[in-house]
């Protein structure tokens, strides 16, 4: 059987049009998930403190600022989208975070001058990839690691909506790389893998809360669906709502650990 043709490469998606102005909201996490975040990312990063860090594809600074809380310091978020930036700039702020306009083939900083690189779900909108691997192995000391938070098209997640827009997964499966050819890039550009991780991110919160952030697009599967897929699967949310029928379940995400060698 002749293996399935390649899928048309994915348009990227443009941060400053429309996404920047509900991306905060739509994505916000509880303080707990935000602390079993950081707490997972320590289990895999040296214990002195501080730690230099570098938070690549910072969007609105999500996770920007618990990084500087949690390992000293200073820490760069680096972001291409102008208008993610000025969000985490009024938003996100903390004395020992920067937000610096970049992106992961071109960080503005110098080099062997990190501890860490933290990728959360960014990985997918790179257009270069080994650029990228060649640049963060570029800004990190020896010993310094990547943590790169991202889908696998070999291990999609089965979002609690994902039924109510049935081509999300073709869409994600044409979006993201296998985890096999994600590792091998990173080793061609002299890193070594510390660990390959599945965590589990729980249903968490009130549905109805859930539902409505939904309603703000501001996941990137969204984009390059069409405005009918995405009214049917919002109609079809909203009858199983007040049904009373959603049906809760808790997904999981994968991250890898990288390593740059010492000499």
């Amino acid at each position: 059987m002749e293996p399935d043709p390649p899928a048309p490469p994915l348009a990227p998606v443009d941060y400053n049009q429309v996404q920047h102005q509900t991306y905060a909201q739509g994505r916000i996490l509880p303080a707990a998930a935000i602390a079993s975040y950081m707490a997972t990312f320590a289990g895999h990063l040296p214990d002195r403190r501080p730690l230099v860090g570098i938070d690549l594809g910072s969007g609105t600074g999500r996770f920007t600022p618990a990084l500087a809380e949690t390992f000293g310091g200073p820490i760069h978020g680096v972001e291409p989208a102008g208008g993610m930036r000025r969000i985490a700039e009024a938003d996100s702020r903390h004395p020992r975070v920067t937000y610096l306009a970049g992106r992961a083939e071109a960080i503005p900083r110098p080099d062997v001058s990190a501890d860490f690189v933290l990728m959360f779900l960014s990985y997918h909108h790179v257009t270069d990839k080994p650029a990228a691997a060649r640049e963060i192995a570029r800004v990190l000391k020896p010993g310094g690691r990547l943590i790169l938070r991202s889908t696998f098209k070999d291990r999609i997640p089965d979002h609690w909506w994902r039924r109510y827009f049935p081509r999300s997964h073709d869409v994600e499966r044409a979006m993201f790389p296998t985890e096999a050819e994600t590792i091998a890039l990173f080793e061609a550009a002299g890193f070594r893998t510390i660990a390959a991780v599945q965590m589990e991110v729980p249903f968490d919160g009130e549905i109805a809360a859930l539902v409505a952030r939904l309603k703000l697009r501001a996941v990137s599967v969204f984009e390059h669906m069409t405005e009918a897929e995405l009214d049917d699967g919002f109609a079809r949310i909203d009858a199983d709502l007040a049904a009373g029928a959603i049906v809760e379940k808790p997904t999981y995400g994968d991250f890898i650990v990288f390593e740059k060698p010492a000499p």
